[in-house]
Formats: C-alpha cells, structure tokens, sequence
C-alpha cells in the first residue's frame, strides 16, 4: 500500500450516491478503515456494534446518536467516538445524515 492517499468527501459523496450505497468504504489499512455513512431522514438505522472503535464525524444532516442509555444529539461538525462492542444506532434522524465513519483498527467482516 502506498504510504499516503488523498480523498475528496464530494468526490466520494458522489460515488457513494451513484452506487445507491447506504456505507462505501474507501479506505482500508491493517490498522484501519474508513467510509461514508448515509441515512435518510426518518430512516431507521439498521446496524449493530462493532468489534472496532469507531469515530463518526457528522459531515452533513441532523439527529440522535444512541450509544447505550445516552442520548447524543448530532449535527453537521460533531464528532463521536463509540467503543469496540457498544451498542449504537443513529435515530430521529431530521436531516439526511451524511457520517464519515473510522474505524480501528479495520472493520471485520462478522
């Protein structure tokens, strides 16, 4: 692997919204792997903990971040790390979400 790479979130924004992917992963490393989340407003948010940490950075949109019994409002430039295993979903989603979302070290597949 090359020792740098540079992305451009319309780029990718574009490429993700043309697949008609809810999550396009565009970087992987042994150490980590990154992608873009995206849920409508009024979606529900289907997925379930991680073996990874994870950081979500809120690019765009508005709603709830649920990581156990806290309540975490999220908008455009919040920035959330969840923990390997917790239990988390984004819901009471206002604005379409739009999350760029890293994980380490890389997202397994089970």
């Amino acid at each position: 692997m090359m020792d740098h790479q540079l992305f451009h979130l319309d780029a990718l924004a574009a490429e993700q919204d043309a697949a008609g992917r809810r999550y396009l992963e565009f970087l992987r490393t042994d150490t980590m792997s990154g992608g873009v989340y995206t849920l409508a407003a009024g979606a529900e948010d289907p997925q379930l903990p991680h073996r990874e940490d994870e950081l979500y950075v809120v690019l765009a949109g508005a709603g709830v971040l649920r990581v156990g019994e806290a309540e975490l409002p999220v908008r455009a430039g919040s920035v959330a790390f969840v923990a390997a295993q917790a239990v988390h979903r984004f819901h009471d989603i206002t604005e379409d979400l739009r999350v760029l979302v890293l994980f380490a070290p890389a997202e397994s597949d089970g």
